[in-house]
């Protein structure tokens, strides 16, 4: 019997824009998103939020531009920050065309509430004169009457078209710097959706479930529907929805990508849930780590494993481990082989300072 190599994800193909200096799709790294929940007409404290996720990890952030006052402060805003922008524009065109000349990266317009087609014409025109990009940001919630007329409810099916009719738009109108979502609550939909989309267009896809809820359901939603299409090969950005401080969005984000190995930042802890076996507080002492390494940028690999059942053979698969041993014995592992014991004492620091010492050497040898 042969066995097709399992971890094997082949990305869709699909072709490259760019958000600023972010690239998007080909093969590009898949970005990762979020959007600030400041009021933008407040500049210190979107600014303060933007920083946040850029120290996060975020590649580009979304800022929601309802009115006039807010893409006048965008402009300040821009100014005072280095992650690309993306302008999040409903109802009104007028703002995409603020948005536009205040210096936005990318501009996203939903086309079941801009308005006419003259009118995304407008928005195109001040995206080609200032060097945005664009994306089409179908949403179920919002299609259009026509095709909820014509379908009966929001399905994979209208979502889809209202996708190529207004890709369509922005081609006849000489624009291809554009990615599209077609984003749901509904898993299933927004999966099915995504899939039917990626049959049928070459453009990149930014993946997302929309709405998917509070920071623990949420991500299990999230990682449920995205998890689907980014290990099918589909997802060129993600954004993952949370009704929580956006920077678990990010947190959440790079997370999924590391379980599918498809990007990696930051330290990666392999751990055991902890039982009886167990030779020091194994949950107690993640939660510190996670705390104390979440600077590190720098892809690594920590295993944090309770006894010896396990320990040995998760150490031999990661860069630094730390296996549970008797009597406060405890075995610690560089690259997979066993180096030095340690005691109760300084658990925490002695760990930290191991992967802080190896994010600097891998840093280091680049």
């Amino acid at each position: 019997m042969s066995i097709r190599p399992y971890r094997d994800i082949i990305r869709r193909k699909s072709r490259q824009i760019m958000v600023g200096d972010i690239a998007v799709g080909g093969d590009a790294p898949i970005s990762v998103q979020s959007m600030t929940n400041t009021l933008t007409t407040d500049v210190a404290a979107t600014v303060m939020q933007i920083q946040e996720l850029e120290d996060a990890g975020a590649d580009i952030v979304r800022v929601s531009c309802p009115d006039e006052g807010s893409t006048a402060a965008l402009k300040e805003i821009v100014k005072n920050v280095t992650v690309p922008i993306i302008a999040d524009i409903h109802f009104h065109y007028k703002r995409g065309v603020e948005a536009a000349e205040a210096g936005a990266a990318c501009l996203r317009i939903n086309p079941g509430n801009i308005g006419s087609a003259d009118r995304v014409k407008e928005v195109v025109a001040a995206a080609k004169d200032h060097g945005c990009s664009m994306r089409i940001g179908v949403n179920a919630g919002s299609l259009e009457k026509q095709l909820l007329e014509k379908y009966g409810e929001p399905c994979p099916d209208a979502m889809v078209e209202s996708a190529l009719q207004h890709a369509r738009i922005l081609e006849d109108n000489n624009f291809q710097e554009f990615k599209i979502s077609v984003k749901a609550s509904d898993v299933f939909l927004a999966v099915a959706a995504y899939q039917g989309l990626a049959d049928v267009c070459d453009y990149p896809l930014h993946v997302g479930i929309t709405e998917a809820g509070g920071l623990r359901a949420g991500t299990v939603k999230s990682s449920i529907g995205m998890g689907m299409l980014l290990w099918s090969g589909i997802g060129d950005s993600i954004r993952v929805s949370l009704s929580a401080d956006p920077v678990e969005e990010i947190k959440v984000g790079f997370d999924l990508l590391k379980s599918l190995d498809l990007r990696h930042r930051g330290v990666r802890i392999v751990s055991c849930p902890s039982c009886a076996r167990q030779a020091f507080p194994v949950i107690k002492t993640v939660e510190v780590l996670e705390k104390k390494l979440n600077h590190i940028s720098t892809p690594l690999s920590l295993s944090i494993i309770g006894c010896v059942v396990n320990g040995p053979g998760e150490a031999r698969e990661t860069d630094i481990g730390l296996t549970g041993g008797g009597n406060g014995n405890h075995m610690v592992y560089l690259s997979g082989v066993t180096d030095h014991k340690i005691d109760d004492d300084g658990i925490i620091d002695h760990i930290v300072n191991l992967v802080e010492a190896k994010a600097a050497e891998i840093e280091k040898n680049k």
